[in-house]
């Protein structure tokens, strides 16, 4: 059974705060107008921030914690130690941890403490230069399976092919139950958003504030208005 967090009949959007001042100043009512989760980019954050858990003045908003390795789209300079050393400092507060699948071996002592502390955490994998094929994404999301994670994500770069579209909806289509957060970026990215949504994918990512976390993004509150408008059409 799929953690609450992560229900492909309930699709949620998930709100990034990549910067110190929006996580310091964005509006709690707001937040919880514009998304059902709140990520918080530890690899953006400056050490100092990351020390003083602004975070906890959310109340019992559900957090997702990731800690991006460069090659992935985070931050330059952060090794796995430091990723590793900024994801252990949240995990009082996390409702959910985001690794990267290709660092999940040097992350296995981290994926160790979730299973014991029983907090969920997503296998993700992001492609910047294109897509990948179909069984490419196939034999990644049976490795987050394989590894105990209780989803797999995957953001991939669409160009402006919108041919991609159809084999990704139903490579999410085809999951076995097991939950997928997908997501196209560059310039078709926000329509792959709203309709990979639409077809179950579970974790779907906007910003808070004024600073995308990656490239198509729709704002969290945007995103959240039309995946709602869609569903009631349903």
């Amino acid at each position: 059974m799929a953690h609450p967090l992560l229900d492909p009949g309930q699709p949620k959007v998930v709100g990034s705060i990549g910067t110190a001042a929006v996580l310091a100043g964005v509006d709690e009512a707001e937040i919880r107008k514009a998304c059902h989760i709140v990520e918080i980019r530890l690899d953006l954050l400056d050490d100092d921030t990351v020390e003083a858990k602004p975070w906890r003045r959310f109340g019992d908003l559900p957090l997702l914690f990731t800690a991006r390795c460069e090659a992935e789209g985070g931050a330059p300079g952060l090794d796995a130690d430091e990723r590793l050393r900024r994801l252990r400092t949240s995990l009082d507060d996390a409702a959910i941890v985001d690794v990267e699948l290709a660092s999940a071996d040097a992350m296995r002592a981290l994926i160790g403490e979730l299973a014991e502390r029983d907090i969920p955490w997503l296998a993700s994998c992001h492609d910047f230069s294109g897509t990948p094929a179909i069984d490419e994404l196939e034999a990644r999301r049976q490795a987050a399976r394989q590894l105990g994670a209780s989803g797999f994500k995957a953001a991939v770069d669409l160009g402006w092919e919108p041919g991609r579209l159809g084999p990704l909806a139903l490579f999410l289509g085809h999951g076995d139950g097991f939950p997928v957060s997908l997501m196209g970026m560059g310039p078709l990215a926000p329509a792959s958003r709203l309709l990979f949504a639409q077809l179950g994918s579970v974790l779907n990512y906007g910003y808070l504030g004024d600073t995308p976390t990656a490239p198509g993004q729709w704002s969290a509150f945007q995103l959240r208005q039309a995946i709602e408008s869609v569903e009631k059409e349903r």
